[in-house]
């Protein structure tokens, strides 16, 4: 199939595993990770140059901070880091967390400013993972065990649902949510992805409730009503390894999507000479504002 033409490149920054788009609100750029490449990357709208960041292990994620600088999920733990320095000063680390085979993966910040962090093995085995909660003092806590990929973390609009993606499941988990607490009630399936090729990855929500969803071998994103479990469209890609998408731009109408290039035979990155790239759609919607940890 094409690629749907509202998809242009907006980085050619090759990454081995492209994940963790987020709109920097203070700073009006896109930040995303390369895990396996151990790199922060940052791009504005405005200029072409692309700003690459080194960090000393895997990252799954980050998350910009009320004070300016960001909060990035590595391998053994989450960690404070120095945009200018580049230096990393550890944040917490649940006691739970067992560093020499898991990693952390995907990870979020809610509308209160507290991040979510899940964690996989290192070696995918299945269920060795969990959902962390961290609190903008450091405190965290363990709110789910048995996870295989810990990966999409979305809450609705009205912030009362915290929608979540462990990919091998295939499915999106939907939570009540308490925005005062940050506990999670009701666990549900939302959105059986099966009519999508691929596993579902990352996600984000609009302004209309709609989720996005990136499909790791999927070549797209699709976008769902979640409270309907209602397939409304699907975004094709030239690259299959789709990761993650984010809204952002200053009207945050502009769709950015990673990808990957991991793993890929020789023929399948030859068929595929974008793989790793961040990709750009104007989809007719927008994105709500990013929310900032509070620590």
């Amino acid at each position: 199939m094409p690629t749907d033409p509202r998809v242009s490149l907006f980085r050619s920054v090759a990454a081995e595993l492209g994940e963790g788009a987020v709109w920097h609100p203070q700073r009006q750029s896109l930040f995303w990770v390369d895990i396996l490449g151990k790199k922060i990357h940052e791009a504005s709208t405005e200029a072409r140059a692309t700003l690459t960041r080194p960090v000393p292990q895997f990252i799954g994620a980050l998350a910009p901070t009320r004070r300016g600088d960001l909060l990035v999920a590595l391998q053994d733990g989450i960690y404070r880091y120095d945009l200018g320095s580049f230096a990393t000063t550890p944040f917490a680390c649940p006691a739970e967390h067992r560093a020499a085979t898991i990693r952390f993966n995907d990870a979020k910040c809610d509308p209160r400013g507290r991040l979510w962090a899940g964690t996989m093995a290192l070696d995918e085995s299945p269920q060795q993972g969990a959902l962390y909660r961290v609190e903008p003092d450091g405190r965290s806590r363990q709110l789910r065990t048995g996870v295989t990929v810990s990966n999409g973390l979305a809450w609705s609009p009205d912030h009362r649902t915290l929608y979540y993606i462990d990919s091998p499941t295939r499915t999106v988990q939907a939570f009540d949510y308490d925005l005062d607490t940050g506990d999670l009630t009701r666990p549900r399936v939302a959105i059986d992805t099966a009519p999508v090729a691929g596993f579902p990855d990352g996600c984000t929500i609009d302004v209309e409730g709609h989720l996005w969803i990136a499909h790791w071998d999927g070549w797209c994103v699709s976008r769902w009503d979640p409270v309907r479990s209602r397939l409304l469209e699907t975004l094709r890609l030239p690259v299959a390894r789709v990761t993650t998408c984010t809204f952002g731009g200053p009207q945050l109408d502009t769709l950015f999507i990673t990808s990957a290039s991991c793993k890929l035979t020789p023929a399948e990155l030859q068929a595929q000479p974008e793989a790793g790239f961040v990709f750009a759609a104007q989809v007719g919607t927008r994105g709500l504002p990013t929310d900032v940890f509070a620590g």
